[in-house]
């Protein structure tokens, strides 16, 4: 409550995005009170089973009731859905879904492969056909809403001619603060080796942001190898995304492997290739439990999917780090 006060009180605008979970009726009307503008809820689909699934844990039917809560709290809501090869297709069901909800804007997020994903990506990338079909959808449903709700939706990274500029580019834009007080260019830095991560608690952000090695590394175009170097877009997608070229091609400053002209671009090109010749849903990866699953909304803490997802596999490289306690 106290960053959210304090915000306010410097006269920004705050945003908190959540997974929900553990959002209890008094920490909300807090939030209210503190001054909290806009709340960003995430859901992993628009069936409680699916979503429970994917999730690994019970949790939707609890996400429903906080979106209700939030909308009544007069709070500006957005619904994040992650999307990929499992529930792409229920795309009109999430559209129906935000509708329902009263969301001042949806996100269609597809999943970003890094971590637990890439582990898994060929179970999660969808088919072109999903994409497509997808798309469609969503425009149909931009056109309906207009003035009623924000949709936004970009095309998958692995389907895109040229990488995004990731946080708006390596140190150009955004700094995030994590847990331990370290200060990221972008939320999955902290992963990529040999980069030192100053503290706010020894630095001042106006120092770290203008003197950090971390955020120099990768900031202009000093660092950049070719085609980037040359490259007309060197100054609209900065390269693409440094975790992905360390995860796909080895080394974070190469060119990220999603652009065309990347010579490292056949990693992503037998990707998909390798999810075209999967037929759609053939990929399941589990079979969907059965077990009965409550439908009441009266907890805020859930409680686990039973039985174990088969084909998925957890791997040591995670996108988030828990911090480091110390005792």
């Amino acid at each position: 409550m106290q960053l959210v006060e304090a915000a306010r009180q410097a006269g920004l605008y705050v945003n908190l995005i959540t997974s929900g979970v553990g959002m209890t009726d008094e920490r909300l009307a807090a939030l209210a009170t503190a001054g909290v503008d806009h709340i960003q809820l995430s859901l992993q689909d628009a069936r409680a089973l699916e979503a429970d699934w994917i999730a690994g844990t019970r949790a939707h039917v609890l996400k429903l009731a906080l979106a209700g809560r939030i909308r009544e709290k007069g709070i500006a809501l957005t619904l994040n859905i992650v999307v990929h090869r499992q529930n792409l297709d229920r795309i009109d069901e999430m559209l129906a879904l935000a509708e329902e909800c009263g969301a001042d804007r949806l996100e269609i997020a597809h999943v970003q492969y890094y971590g637990w994903a890439l582990a898994n990506r060929q179970h999660l990338l969808p088919t072109r056909a999903q994409v497509d079909r997808s798309l469609t959808a969503v425009e149909a449903a931009r056109e309906r809403l207009i003035g009623r709700m924000q949709i936004d939706c970009v095309t998958p990274d692995y389907y895109a001619r040229f990488p995004k500029a990731c946080m708006g580019g390596w140190g150009q834009k955004s700094m995030l603060i994590d847990p331990e007080g370290r200060a990221l260019p972008c939320h999955a830095a902290g992963v990529i080796p040999g980069l030192q991560f100053d503290s706010v608690g020894e630095h001042s952000l106006r120092w770290i942001w203008e003197k950090s090695g971390a955020f120099q590394k990768f900031r202009g175009e000093e660092w950049m190898p070719e085609p980037c170097r040359g490259c007309q877009r060197r100054e609209v997608d900065f390269g693409g995304c440094r975790c992905q070229a360390l995860l796909l091609a080895g080394d974070p400053a190469k060119t990220d492997p999603v652009c065309k002209l990347s010579p490292d671009h056949g990693i992503v090109l037998a990707a998909l290739d390798e999810a075209g010749n999967l037929a759609e849903g053939s990929a399941q990866a589990a079979v969907l439990m059965s077990a009965p699953m409550s439908s009441s909304a009266t907890s805020t803490v859930p409680s686990p999917v039973p039985g174990p997802i088969a084909g998925l596999v957890r791997p040591d490289w995670l996108y988030r780090q828990n911090p480091r306690v110390t005792r």
